[in-house]
């Protein structure tokens, strides 16, 4: 039996590494009936439920490595953590299995770094930084730990002993990209807060430099116009708005850094409203099952988008999350607005938007994935963000009644009217506590985190200012907007 095991063992392993994923997971299926008695098999079984978004199956065969006494069981312990504070919302679980991997393995720096970030979702500054403290002193030359303490700690004085260890570590010649970007996104911010803003720049610029070397391409532009033009020409028209019998998410998305978590965070505030943060459901089922994408869709009828309905909807149930008042933050779903309304005819989209020299600005500043290659050069955001205005005019167009602008500027400037509008859109009745969104105790997982637990407040209007020296490529594009 074990030669047949250990065949299926490498059948499944190499379909996963084809990434044909459903196969390799009957493979998985297959072998753990045959011979359950194997591990790391559960493990390889577990990273491949998660890859595919089914997290309590996911948890379940890291239980069973654990049960079967695993090699590393901290390391189990950390993927089950990630399940259940990523993709299931459960800060309290996911902590109690960090403090179980730390109790097998007490300086397990993953473990350490994973619990600080549970604590800044919570809105605990003093406890991450003591956790992000300690990693630091068990890894002094971790660029991340490094970048994670900085992350947590408020400067005013260039002169700050953490400064000058950024500094120090940004200057090293032998750093990785990810290690260059890592610490020069959190000089800059530290430099920024201190006004030192030429500094920050640089500081910045050597983080940008970091991303575009971790990307695997670089920013097209043509293929940019291209991918939109394809969008506008797949939905040429409104679909069929007819009452379905399931409620829809309110969609809030736009582009990065223009105000989506601040929208969420008012509208959870309304004690209709569930925050459902940015959820990973529609990407995937682009990814996975609509490829090319849009041209996947010529020609599907409505059992098909019923389908799609069903597996969104099993998704939210995987999560534990409600339909009906749950709104999906994802900012780039504006690539999908198309598709949203086919799968959910009446759902309502709130589109964020915010002066494009504060926007393109705060993505070149912001931490975000290298994948998001427009964010790594202030042109290449500039760019994108003109095709986010393209493709959110059209679907304003098709959808005037249910697409909604949420102006971030506006917003902060004169919040009572605007939330009101908001709620209004919404058919929600007007909360008192939707203007005071920072009261709120939701866990919170963006770049954002730390300003919308905040009130509300104007000063990152016009921020563009204090860098205008170094803005000349993205002024040239926009213009100076008239002073308010």
């Amino acid at each position: 039996m074990a030669d047949t095991a250990d065949a299926l063992a490498r059948k499944a392993a190499a379909l996963y590494r084809s990434a044909r994923y459903d196969e390799a997971r009957e493979a998985y299926r297959h072998l753990l009936a045959l011979d359950p008695d194997r591990p790391d098999d559960w493990v390889n079984f577990g990273l491949l439920l998660k890859r595919q978004g089914v997290f309590r199956e996911a948890l379940a065969a890291y239980d069973s490595a654990l049960k079967r006494k695993v090699t590393g069981p901290e390391e189990v312990h950390l993927n089950r953590a990630v399940v259940l504070a990523d993709d299931l919302g459960d800060p309290a679980a996911a902590q109690a299995a960090l403090e179980a991997a730390l109790a097998i393995r007490p300086g397990y720096v993953p473990a350490l770094l994973n619990l600080g970030n549970l604590h800044e979702d919570a809105g605990d500054r003093d406890r991450a930084r003591a956790v992000y403290a300690q990693a630091l002193e068990l890894e002094p030359g971790s660029a991340l730990a490094l970048m994670r303490l900085a992350e947590v700690t408020v400067f005013d004085d260039p002169a700050h002993p953490l400064v000058e260890r950024l500094r120090g570590a940004v200057a090293r010649t032998d750093l990785a990209p990810l290690e260059r970007a890592d610490l020069g996104y959190a000089l800059g911010r530290a430099l920024d807060q201190c006004a030192r803003y030429d500094e920050a720049f640089a500081a910045y610029r050597t983080a940008n430099e970091g991303s575009r070397a971790l990307a695997a391409h670089p920013y097209d532009p043509q293929a940019a116009e291209a991918f939109i033009d394809r969008l506008i020409a797949a939905f040429p028209h409104a679909a069929e708005t007819e009452a379905g019998p399931e409620p829809a998410p309110v969609f809030i998305c736009g582009m990065f850094r223009s105000g989506s978590t601040l929208v969420e965070r008012i509208l959870a505030s309304h004690s209709r409203v569930t925050a459902g943060g940015e959820l990973p459901i529609l990407p995937r089922i682009v990814r996975e099952q609509l490829q090319p994408y849009p041209e996947s869709l010529v020609g599907r009828d409505a059992d098909f988008y019923t389908g799609l309905r069903q597996r969104y909807l099993k998704g939210l149930g995987e999560m534990d999350l409600p339909t009906a008042g749950l709104t999906d933050k994802r900012p780039d779903n504006f690539l999908h607005l198309g598709l949203i309304k086919r799968i959910f005819p009446m759902a309502k989209i709130v589109l964020t938007r915010r002066n494009p020299l504060d926007n393109c600005l705060s993505i070149y500043f912001a931490h975000l994935d290298p994948a998001l290659t427009y964010a790594a050069s202030l042109d290449s955001a500039a760019h994108w963000y003109r095709e986010y205005e393209r493709l959110a005019a059209h679907w304003l167009e098709l959808y005037p009644d249910d697409v909604r602008v949420a102006d971030y500027d506006a917003l902060v400037s004169d919040p009572e009217a605007e939330i009101a509008g908001l709620l209004s859109f919404l058919d929600l009745e007007w909360e008192d506590a939707c203007l005071t969104p920072h009261r709120g105790t939701a866990q919170v997982r963006t770049a954002s985190a730390w300003q919308v637990r905040e009130p509300l407040y104007t000063r990152s209007c016009n921020r563009w200012r204090n860098y205008a020296g170094h803005l000349d490529r993205l002024l040239a594009v926009f213009g100076e907007p008239n002073r308010a």
